[in-house]
């Protein structure tokens, strides 16, 4: 089905949706890199450039052409439908439920992206999958029906084998012109795999690198698919590592394991050994594109999601701080001013906003780690993001109980309150903001989140701890058995916007959504 130009924004209505992603100028300090690393640097922001091709063609097969389309149209309508269309990698918006705002295309983005035949139904593909190799549900295979009509499979590296043979020759090339010697089995490793379709060793590699420049290029992230969560979107990150702020962070990994044996979940279910690598960086963004840079932008992220290595070498956390500084000033301040009362927007914190994230990332990568995914099927996303928040803030507060790191509860859970709104507003049809409602509701209902008369929210901080803890337990309990129903249960019920959420959300209309960086 596609819209009739009467439901499709006009020029005033595109911009007011353009408006909604704050123009910001994201710094990096390039200067200490060698001469060899910058000029490696240039082939590395090339190779990310094709990966942005990669993804249109994932969301949709007519990206490509559309966009080509858009680019010749010069009218003001025209400019205003190409930087939205940028803005979202498509022609849904990712803010409004992934409706359509450009004429002649489906009024809603396909659930199953370009990953699967827009055709085939979920039965469908489980009898196909239950009958075929472990490559239907593999996170590199594409879906397509051959000339019998009947379902069959098609690994990234035949798919997409032009422009992945583009970026394996600029990763190639990076390789060469690079002094470090981590960097350079990545980049090759990374460029192999783009052809042979096994990524292992090279997320093995990547989970080792330990250079200037930190380069996450790949398909990683499965919420393009919506339909079974199975499907990787291609994307990358190109980043400048910070040194100074990565060396505080250690402290962090140290106590992983220790943070894993003291979560609140039958023993039975938690893993008695954690990876040692466990490695968090701290970087400073110069570049994302493909599913890194479409809707709202990524502040952190934890990779890779190989259970394998998960289990055999734990994630890596990477934090994308120039885009959080942004993302604070810009979206959270404003935010803070309306939904908090005076006497506690002092109370607001970056360190802690940073901090949460961390911990946010960090707990990704304990708990469940046993075919969660597979089983919560396409609820595991908002699942796991919500456990990744609140598991994040028992860490936090377990770090503040053990004396390791300075108490600041206050400014942790009034931070926290402040910016669910700021989450919430991407809406509950996306994993993150349907986890984060599932929080908010929760927290409310056991009274450690309380709505005041005059709009505003605050933090019970006799009750917040026993709340996180006992919404901990759920979460981790739910991944730990691979409960279905009790998941869908629990989103059906709390991951909604209720009135006073929804009069909040009204009343911060005019604050930006997000970023869009420059």
């Amino acid at each position: 089905m596609t819209l009739s130009a009467a439901t499709i924004p006009d020029l005033a209505e595109l911009n007011r949706m353009i408006a909604r992603f704050a123009p910001v100028e994201l710094h990096a300090d390039a200067s200490r890199l060698s001469p060899g690393d910058r000029k490696a640097l240039a082939k590395l922001l090339d190779a990310a450039r094709v990966i942005d091709d990669t993804f249109l063609t994932q969301v949709w097969s007519g990206n490509a052409a559309l966009r080509a389309q858009l680019a010749q149209d010069t009218s003001a309508l025209g400019k205003a439908r190409l930087h939205y269309f940028d803005l979202n990698k498509g022609p849904w918006s990712d803010l409004d439920d992934h409706a359509a705002f450009i004429p002649g295309v489906p009024d809603k983005q396909l659930p199953g992206a370009n990953f699967y035949p827009k055709d085939m139904t979920k039965q469908e593909f489980e009898t196909f999958a239950s009958s075929a190799n472990d490559a239907a549900r593999g996170f590199f295979t594409i879906v397509r029906r051959g000339a019998d009509k009947k379902l069959q499979t098609m690994p990234y590296s035949v798919a997409y084998k032009s422009d992945l043979s583009r970026a394996a020759k600029l990763l190639e090339e990076g390789a060469a012109l690079t002094p470090n010697k981590s960097l350079q089995e990545f980049l090759r490793l990374r460029a192999k795999a783009f052809l042979s379709n096994d990524y292992y060793a090279s997320d093995v590699a990547w989970m080792k690198l330990d250079a200037p420049i930190d380069i996450t290029i790949g398909p990683y992230e499965t919420y393009m698919d919506e339909i079974f969560g199975y499907k990787a979107a291609f994307e990358a990150y190109v980043t400048l590592r910070d040194d100074e702020e990565t060396a505080k962070l250690k402290m962090f990994a140290d106590h992983l394991q220790e943070i894993e044996n003291n979560l609140p979940l039958d023993p039975k279910y938690r893993n008695p050994k954690i990876g040692a690598l466990a490695p968090i960086r701290v970087v400073n963004q110069v570049l994302a594109t493909g599913d890194g840079a479409h809707g709202v932008r990524t502040a952190a992220f934890n990779l890779p999601n190989d259970e394998r290595i998960v289990q055999k070498m734990g994630s890596k956390r990477v934090m994308l701080k120039n885009v959080q500084e942004a993302k604070f000033a810009k979206i959270l301040e404003p935010i803070a001013k309306r939904v908090l009362a005076p006497d506690e927007q002092g109370d607001l914190s970056f360190n802690a906003f940073f901090t949460h994230i961390l911990a946010h990332e960090m707990t990704h990568g304990i708990g469940p780690q046993n075919n969660v995914r597979q089983s919560l099927k396409e609820l595991h996303s908002a699942i796991e993001e919500a456990k990744a928040d609140a598991t994040g803030l028992f860490m936090m507060q377990y770090l503040f109980d053990h004396k390791l790191l300075p108490a600041a509860e206050k400014s942790l859970y009034t931070t926290f309150l402040a910016s669910s709104f700021r989450t919430l507003r991407f809406g509950v049809h996306e994993a993150h903001g349907k986890g984060m409602a599932l929080q908010f509701n929760y927290l409310m209902d056991k009274g450690a989140f309380v709505a005041r008369p005059d709009g505003t929210f605050a933090v019970d901080f006799a009750k917040i701890q026993p709340a996180v803890r006992d919404l901990v337990r759920d979460l981790l309990t739910i991944e730990a058995t691979g409960d279905y129903a009790g998941a869908k249960k629990m989103l059906d019920e709390l991951g909604v916007l209720r009135p006073p959420l929804q009069q909040a959300l009204a009343r911060l209309t005019d604050i930006p959504t997000d970023i869009e960086p420059i």
